[in-house]
């Protein structure tokens, strides 16, 4: 599995012994961290990324609204290119009214570092477009934490 915005690994040691092998890219590490099962380097996504395909998933957990729309086709390219044949592209995004209430939270001093300035005014209904046929298909789309983000998992079809 490839983990965009990998953090320190947390999904990676979450998965525990269900992951086989795991490749992380985060912008915020200074070096690569490197653990028997995974390896989380420094850098963007794609420009950083494994040198070899065929993986089962690649993962884009509250990263994609942060993904200028310049970007967002260089990055789904990649990811066909990165995944095997029905390999799963998986995606939280906020649905919109989380930045006001993020925006609110700050203004009160509750909550810092959350990057607002990165949303790039970003729509959850636009993912699907990032992600077209024929190289993807849309599995599931769905809404979790009381309908304030979104659940969206792509497949790999050729």
């Amino acid at each position: 599995m490839i983990d965009v915005g990998a953090h320190e690994g947390e999904l990676f040691r979450a998965l525990g012994p269900a992951l086989g092998r795991g490749y992380g890219i985060e912008p915020r590490r200074k070096t690569t961290l490197e653990e028997p099962s995974f390896t989380v380097v420094p850098g963007y996504f794609p420009q950083v990324r494994p040198a070899t395909g065929d993986w089962d998933a690649i993962t884009l957990l509250a990263v994609l609204e942060h993904i200028p729309a310049v970007e967002q086709a260089a990055l789904a390219e990649a990811c066909h290119a990165l995944l095997k044949p029905s390999g799963k592209v998986i995606i939280t995004v906020p649905a919109k009214a989380v930045d006001h209430i993020l925006a609110a939270l700050r203004l009160v001093r509750l909550i810092d570092g959350m990057s607002l300035e990165e949303h790039f005014g970003f729509e959850p209904t636009d993912t699907p477009g990032i992600f077209p046929a024929p190289g993807f298909r849309l599995a599931h789309h769905g809404r979790f934490q009381a309908g304030l983000n979104h659940l969206f998992v792509f497949e790999r079809t050729k």
